[in-house]
């Protein structure tokens, strides 16, 4: 009999067919999650009441890098593994950060509105920057950041990074001031964590030169959204390309979605061809490990095999 698994959002289509005959696939009402021993979770919320009520769970796996909308205490209190695939959407958020800086910084969507009114005056009233030459900061050298820089510098920009927690031989290695002060973009690729939610806050940007261009594909929580608001009202921001936003999504009357020098997308990043397909086929990978009793490498709440353990003995 096939083994239930629950997902919480709708399957793009075709990719039932990833599962293969051993899995039924069931939800995204969570009226079924009580009947399954394995969740696959997209971005939505992963609060200790949701994970209570799915009494069987033994795995939470994620379809995508990020964990933050997961409570893993309450999870590993519960005997809940959870694991992400955190090199599945590597490749495509890369590009899509490339497009952003892109976009913002040629101001894209500004000219194809200026086309479709039917204005002339397309040559004078351009805006873009050229990047060649120019310094970008990249916080945080990941499998993205450092995919990110590796392109930046192909397009002969000065790279600086910063990222406390691994060692860049291949760019100049600075701290967080560094990137404040001396770069025309900053691009964010850094988990949301305590440590970095707000990283961009008000004195951030009080510190950084005037007309940057802020680029952000992680997580929404690590600028202060009302800072960069701000920033953009005072000319400090020149122009901003976002993937990621907080909150999430945005109200369609906020101000950052009625900007022309601010283009926004609904955190899709990764959601190309290959990477949904990578995404899907490493989440349910991992959740047919922790059935079959085996320990994913891609756990990212060790401390649940304490408890899980603690069970056993």
């Amino acid at each position: 009999m096939p083994e239930r698994i629950f997902i919480d959002r709708p399957l793009p289509p075709g990719f039932d067919e990833l599962f293969g005959p051993d899995w039924e696939v069931v939800g995204p009402d969570d009226a079924e999650l009580p009947t399954c021993r394995a969740a696959i979770a997209g971005a939505s919320p992963w609060p200790a009441e949701r994970i209570a009520t799915g009494a069987m769970l033994e795995v939470i796996s994620r379809s995508g890098i990020g964990f933050d909308t997961v409570d893993l205490d309450a999870a590993a209190a519960q005997g809940v593994v959870v694991c992400n695939t955190p090199d599945a959407p590597s490749i495509s958020t890369a590009e899509h950060t490339m497009s952003l800086l892109m976009a913002a910084s040629k101001f894209t969507a500004n000219n194809v509105a200026r086309l479709r009114a039917g204005r002339q005056d397309f040559y004078a009233a351009h805006e873009g920057i050229e990047l060649s030459g120019a310094t970008i900061g990249v916080v945080g050298h990941g499998r993205i950041g450092s995919r990110v820089a590796r392109m930046c510098a192909a397009m002969d920009m000065r790279v600086i990074v910063c990222d406390p927690y691994v060692e860049v031989v291949e760019h100049e290695q600075v701290d967080l001031d560094t990137i404040l002060n001396e770069s025309r973009v900053i691009t964010m690729h850094t988990p949301l964590t305590d440590e970095t939610r707000n990283l961009l806050d008000a004195a951030a940007f009080a510190r950084m030169q005037d007309g940057v261009v802020i680029v952000n594909a992680a997580r929404g929580g690590v600028i202060d959204t009302q800072a960069l608001v701000d920033a953009l009202d005072s000319g400090k921001v020149y122009a901003a390309g976002l993937d990621v936003t907080a909150p999430e999504p945005l109200d369609p009357a906020h101000t950052l979605l009625n900007r022309d020098n601010v283009v926004v997308t609904p955190h899709i990043a990764s959601a190309t061809d290959k990477g949904r397909v990578r995404m899907y086929s490493g989440a349910i990978e991992n959740a047919r490990q922790v059935l079959a009793g085996e320990r994913p490498v891609d756990c990212v709440n060790p401390h649940v095999y304490e408890v899980l353990e603690g069970r056993s003995s």
